[in-house]
């Protein structure tokens, strides 16, 4: 799983990847991550592929500065800011991946204040610059992004992203900067203030990030739209999450974030103990819980409801099965801060099965059956 959930990002090791390191280190080390080159896009929509990560993380191609110095990020709906690891980096993790020369670009502008983001298990550290960034076919001039200096501890160093991609609302960027999507706004870049995401299932290929438009083929039906209740993440309100027609959670009504940066789905950690219960599964370490394999084809549809309509999650969605046939629950219980009021976090088990609108003109996401 991907996440320990705190406010700022929710990204962090990726416990399968270090629980079965003997078998994929070599794998995460040596295998080469190739995209295939965009073609010329459609004038309304700009579509950047993504690469699915044994269901744990997306992946997608960018450059920074001129001439390009490619990246993997994580394109997060969780954070808003830009960073990637620099060569004034001197943590493991930085040696481990792709890092920022600013003297090679011709581009490069230093902005030179610090700044640190702060991670369930550490925190990283680094200065601001301005340069070009290139997703796909889209150009973002005089873009601030962060340099790392300091990764610490080992939840990136064995991650298979350089950084990070927010797209959250400019409130969460830090202060003074403009975050990625707020710029392509601003250089009227794209046809309508609009982004979407298309998550694949057990497949490396077929996921996408879209700007400035949709693609319908993504998705069946009409899309069914979501007032956003808190302009910081991509927050909304939820109605109820029942089994059976037995109420799990949020009874009353709750919070929920829709966040591309969370593997998993999080809730208060009493709620979710309830629901692990309620699926017969059982603690093993840490956050993660064990549950009978054959569970896949016997427990019920969990569903979520949002704004009056039902999103079902069945089983095969909140079981996750790893390399070694194990499965365990994709719920995972989440800090104090979520327990507060309920809120809840939307990761990509959710994600991968509804086509996910998000709307800045607006300011609402539109959810649909993804095909």
């Amino acid at each position: 799983m991907l996440c320990e959930r705190i406010p700022l990002t929710k990204v962090k090791p990726m416990r399968e990847n270090l629980r079965e390191k003997n078998m994929l280190k070599d794998f995460l080390e040596q295998y080469t991550y190739r995209l295939s080159d965009n073609t010329a896009p459609a004038k309304r929509v700009y579509t950047q592929p993504l690469r699915n990560y044994l269901d744990l993380v997306y992946i997608a191609d960018i450059s920074i500065g001129t001439p390009p110095q490619n990246f993997k990020v994580v394109f997060d709906t969780g954070s808003a800011n830009l960073w990637v690891p620099s060569i004034y980096c001197d943590s493991k993790a930085c040696a481990n991946h792709s890092v920022f020369n600013p003297p090679r670009s011709t581009t490069f502008s230093l902005e030179g204040r610090s700044f640190e983001i702060t991670y369930g298990t550490g925190k990283i550290a680094g200065f601001l610059g301005y340069d070009t960034v290139r997703i796909g076919n889209l150009v973002i001039g005089s873009q601030a992004f962060g340099m790392s200096q300091k990764e610490p501890g080992i939840f990136l160093e064995h991650a298979v992203f350089d950084g990070i991609l927010g797209l959250g609302y400019p409130a969460l960027s830090i202060v003074g900067t403009t975050p990625v999507f707020d710029n392509l706004k601003k250089q009227r870049l794209l046809k309508e203030p609009i982004f979407a995401f298309y998550l694949s299932t057990k497949k490396e290929n077929g996921s996408v990030v879209m700007f400035g438009g949709l693609d319908h083929s993504y998705y069946k039906g009409e899309l069914k739209w979501v007032p956003v209740s808190q302009r910081l993440y991509w927050q909304i309100s939820m109605d109820s999450i029942t089994m059976n027609g037995k109420i799990l959670g949020c009874k009353g009504g709750c919070q929920a974030i829709v966040d591309t940066g969370t593997a998993v789905l999080v809730g208060p950690t009493n709620v979710v103990t309830n629901i692990q219960k309620a699926i017969n599964a059982r603690p093993l370490t840490g956050y993660e819980y064990f549950i009978g394999c054959d569970a896949i084809n016997t427990l019920s549809d969990i569903i979520f409801t949002i704004n009056g309509v039902n999103y079902p999650v069945p089983a095969h969605a909140y079981i996750r099965q790893s390399l070694e046939g194990c499965c365990y629950s994709n719920f995972e219980g989440g800090s104090e801060k979520l327990s507060q009021s309920e809120l809840w976090i939307l990761g990509d088990v959710f994600l991968r099965l509804y086509f996910t609108v998000f709307d800045r003109g607006n300011n609402r996401i539109g959810l649909a059956p993804a095909v």
